[in-house]
């Protein structure tokens, strides 16, 4: 079984990645491992934002998206070490892997 954060590349951005300290925008849909959707952004409502390296997303978010370039799109998978461990949150049971569709739209 793999260890660790991975961060595929589905479509490559512009080469260019965000740095601590910035917002960044994201669409994205959250799986669990057996496909069933648990989240997602609106993109009637625009992109999620948040301040990259300010702690207030998942770990996997944090480290996944820093090796993200504007405008690519990638799939990152988050051991529970990297999502919400062994408590789990609302609708994603302990010791979950989850998986994310994300998709780095801008940042700033």
């Amino acid at each position: 079984m793999q260890q660790g954060l991975i961060v595929e590349t589905l479509s490559p951005g512009n080469g260019i990645k965000p740095q601590k300290g910035q917002k960044v925008q994201v669409h994205y849909r959250g799986y669990l491992v057996g496909g069933k959707l648990f989240d997602k952004s609106d993109k009637d409502a625009g992109p999620f934002q948040f301040v990259l390296g300010a702690n207030k997303v998942i770990k996997g978010w944090e480290e996944g998206i820093k090796q993200m370039s504007k405008g690519e799109k990638a799939k990152i998978t988050c051991p529970p070490e990297y999502g919400y461990g062994k408590k789990g949150t609302q609708g994603i049971p302990p010791n979950s892997t989850l998986i994310f569709e994300v998709e780095l739209v801008d940042f700033k």
